[in-house]
């Protein structure tokens, strides 16, 4: 696959953070819409997304570095560009930054906390399609290895340097899976919202759709630093999205007889 799109020089524009940035611009673009959906302020909306996506880059540009300062201390330059060097814990610790900024930012805002969450929904999973696709290009969270027909060959040698692709073999796309199950997840939210019954209901649909994207791409997903848990018989990211179909349930059920805000 394509790790990188285009060189300039030293200077690289990553296939994966390229596609992030466009996944961005898109997410803030249908959030300013879904805002007006729930009858909010879409230009604090707005200005919530880009406060909680700077936290989300800065955190995640921290922990690159921390993780992989022996790479990145032998290519200085790639510090100044988009490239990086994925790890699992960066969308998770980042993604956690974000939330937390997010409450605290829109809590001094004065926005209803569910009804920002239910349009924030469909953006976020939008997004998500953004970030697979980018990491299908880049060999980031590759898949195991295979012989069917629709099957990825990861060649580039930045693809094992950033990601730890394997080269020359054929394996899943399972980003591309994942891919299409947020792309269906955040459609279906999109379509729900404005039928939902009371606020947070779809952030609620939200949790459940991502935990069970995630647990079931996960089996074609490649073990490699994702951790083992049971003995193998899960990993990481599959307990963690166990834990987001359990919290989503929960706030389904505590929204019942829930109005407004």
């Amino acid at each position: 696959m394509y790790p990188v799109l285009f060189h300039f020089g030293s200077f690289l524009i990553p296939a994966y953070g390229a596609s992030v940035a466009v996944g961005v611009l898109v997410a803030l673009y249908l959030a300013e819409r879904t805002a007006r959906t729930v009858g909010i302020d879409s230009q604090q909306v707005w200005k919530l997304c880009v406060v909680a996506l700077f936290a989300a880059l800065v955190t995640s540009r921290l922990l690159l570095v921390g993780l992989n300062w022996s790479v990145l201390r032998l290519h200085p330059s790639w510090l100044l560009t988009l490239a990086m060097v994925h790890h699992p814990l960066l969308a998770c610790f980042g993604a956690l930054v974000a939330v937390v900024v997010a409450v605290i930012y829109g809590w001094r805002q004065g926005l209803p906390l569910w009804t920002t969450a239910d349009a924030l929904a469909a953006p976020v999973a939008l997004a998500a399609v953004f970030e697979q696709l980018g990491a299908l290009l880049a060999g980031s969270g590759y898949g195991t290895e295979t012989m069917a027909r629709w099957a990825v060959t990861y060649t580039d040698p930045l693809a094992g340097i950033w990601s730890g692709a394997p080269l020359g073999v054929g394996v899943h796309p399972v980003q591309g899976y994942a891919a299409l199950g947020f792309l269906a997840l955040s459609m279906f939210l999109m379509i729900w919202l404005p039928r939902r019954r009371q606020a947070g209901d779809v952030a609620g649909l939200l949790l459940v759709g991502a935990g069970v994207v995630v647990f079931s791409t996960e089996f074609w997903r490649d073990a490699e630093g994702r951790g083992a848990v049971l003995g193998g018989a899960l990993d990481g990211p599959q307990m963690a999205a166990a834990a987001l179909v359990v919290v989503g349930g929960v706030v389904l059920l505590e929204r019942r007889g829930v109005v407004g805000g």
